[in-house]
């Protein structure tokens, strides 16, 4: 294997510990990394949404195997984004104009995460079924058109809300983030003409440290590193969308 693939697994493993802590399944990480190491975009979108269905997998199991899992929380998002998530994911737009914007909200609700966030135990409030179909629909537009999973935009938007506390968003947001990748990725099948060949040892970087990551998000961390982690990761993807 040569060295840039060795140091592009690293990263991958790096990432996909992050996210997974959080219930995220990594992909803004590894759309920028791949980037940082100039493969081609044919070749990022569906290797990075092929990551983020394994981490996401493993996070989903873990979160809630945990108990943290909540059917109600779920599914009216789920349900509205997936189609729009598909959609989104058949779909190319120019990047200069979404990408910026997208980019600047993920900073303000990463700073937001840091300096406004109920504590554990902090009662919350029944998710509005309008209001969650709604923004449902155009998380998984934007997940699709991005190329990731929508966990950054459907977290903040369950903490803000009141709608959950950490753990219990974490917990939603892997599988709404898996059920979002697949959709996206079976999008793209159309328009994907390769998978890069060193995939096969990003996937396993990516196991492991998805692996490691649920296990630390679900089970041992307190959950103000885990409101910690979770806006690193949200700084981490505004950048990311911003300067690429």
């Amino acid at each position: 294997m040569h060295t840039d693939s060795l140091i592009l697994a690293i990263l991958i493993f790096a990432a996909a510990l992050l996210y997974s802590s959080v219930g995220h399944g990594g992909a803004s990480g590894y759309l920028a990394a791949m980037a940082l190491f100039g493969l081609a975009p044919e070749a990022m979108k569906p290797a990075a949404l092929s990551l983020n269905i394994c981490v996401a997998l493993i996070a989903t199991w873990r979160f809630s195997r945990a108990g943290y899992f909540s059917w109600p929380l779920f599914w009216p998002f789920a349900a509205s984004a997936v189609p729009f998530a598909f959609l989104g994911g058949a779909l190319t737009l120019p990047d200069q104009f979404y990408k910026p914007i997208v980019g600047a909200v993920l900073l303000f609700a990463a700073y937001r995460l840091f300096r406004h966030f109920p504590a554990t135990g902090t009662a919350t409030r029944p998710v509005s079924l309008p209001i969650a179909v709604a923004s449902g629909s155009g998380i998984g537009l934007l997940s699709g058109l991005t190329g990731v999973g929508g966990g950054i935009f459907l977290s903040p938007l369950l903490l803000f809300m009141h709608w959950a506390d950490v753990r219990h968003t974490s917990a939603v947001a892997a599988p709404f983030i898996l059920a979002n990748s697949i959709a996206g990725l079976l999008g793209h099948l159309t328009s994907v003409k390769y998978i890069p060949a060193p995939i096969v040892w990003w996937i396993p970087a990516a196991i492991l440290g998805g692996f490691i990551g649920a296990e630390l998000g679900s089970r041992r961390l307190a959950s103000p590193m885990l409101r910690r982690l979770l806006a690193v990761v949200l700084v981490i993807a505004g950048v990311k969308l911003i300067v690429t």
